[in-house]
């Protein structure tokens, strides 16, 4: 099988092409945005990846891709992610034109197209949890909106003969990623971690069940159009995962006292979504003092997906935490 794959610079990208090389079953040719440091994708080089510099907004270099290279399958994880300092034109050059540049020539090519998506269509917040495909989507930030977007003209390309699989991570977390979870372990290491008054729950993805899912996508025989949230099996509470943290880095329970009241979360809510207006920080609010969480139900039914819970596996995060600090002496 001829795959195409887009964004192996990134963390997800990355872990997905490495997966694909072990399974020595595929020729791949991954698309590389010019310019990029070789460095970043050295490895799959001398992998046997055939990288191709172009850009991916560019219809004409998508066109030529295809016609070179008998495609099979196209993973596209390519995407500009939220918090991201850039103009909202390349956000939406990015994140839906050019999905939708991959999406023609899949239907022209007739391969199978996967789309990276994210949870996020539902809204930091989803409006109900679980969500489900009926529940109202949020374009409570600009990154959000560019997902909602690409889901639903790759939807209305359904019946013109686009063979589609969506995959929708939550947030993920697994060794390289600094994002959320890497920042929670630095916050509870540092003793500056304010847990929220109530319990709140959380769902989480480790980045060998997302890779799981893509795999399983690119190989299972499902209807076009599907959608999948792919998640860890079960929610955990932010108490007992900074409990955990905390056990695991100094032996010992995450102070009780170290509380931030429900008034003064909503207060800096308020101060970063209508008077800052800052998407990244909202965001990381309402991730620590709001529920989230999602079914994983479906995928693991038409996927064959095996999500595990949170705790213990994240140990092997905090090791990887461990081991950055040691190295960077802090």
């Amino acid at each position: 099988m001829h795959i195409l794959i887009t964004g192996i610079t990134g963390f997800i990208g990355s872990e997905l092409c490495r997966k694909l090389i072990e399974e020595k079953e595929h020729s791949i040719t991954a698309l590389i945005r010019e310019n990029t440091d070789t460095e970043r994708y050295k490895f799959f080089q001398k992998n046997k990846v055939l990288c191709v510099l172009g850009d991916i907004t560019d219809k004409d270099f998508i066109q030529s891709v295809f016609k070179k290279h008998k495609i099979d399958l196209v993973y596209h994880i390519a995407a500009i992610r939220g918090g991201r300092d850039f103009p909202r034109a390349d956000y939406y050059e990015t994140n839906v034109n050019a999905t939708l540049n991959i999406a023609h020539e899949c239907i022209r090519h007739k391969c199978k197209m996967i789309f990276c998506s994210s949870v996020g269509i539902f809204g930091a917040i989803p409006k109900e949890l679980p969500p489900n495909e009926c529940t109202e989507r949020q374009n409570d930030n600009y990154y959000h909106y560019t997902k909602i977007e690409a889901e639903k003209k790759l939807q209305e390309l359904v019946p013109e003969g686009l063979n589609l699989t969506i995959i929708r991570p939550s947030i993920t977390y697994g060794i390289g990623d600094y994002g959320f979870p890497y920042t929670l372990i630095k916050l509870v290491d540092k003793g500056i971690m304010m847990l929220p008054t109530k319990d709140i729950m959380i769902n989480m993805v480790d980045i060998s069940t997302l890779i799981q899912a893509f795999v399983q996508a690119g190989k299972t025989d499902i209807k076009s159009g599907g959608a999948y949230n792919i998640a860890d099996k079960t929610p955990i509470s932010i108490k007992e995962l900074v409990n955990f943290i905390q056990n695991e880095l100094h032996g010992s329970r995450y102070p009780k006292w170290k509380k931030l009241p429900t008034f003064l979360s909503n207060f800096a809510l308020f101060i970063f979504s209508k008077i800052l207006k800052n998407e990244l920080w909202t965001a990381r609010v309402e991730l620590i003092s709001k529920n989230w969480y999602y079914d994983v139900t479906p995928a693991v039914k038409d996927l064959n997906i095996l999500p595990h819970n949170t705790v213990p596996v994240f140990e092997y995060v905090i090791n990887w935490y461990k081991q950055t600090k040691s190295k960077d002496g802090n």
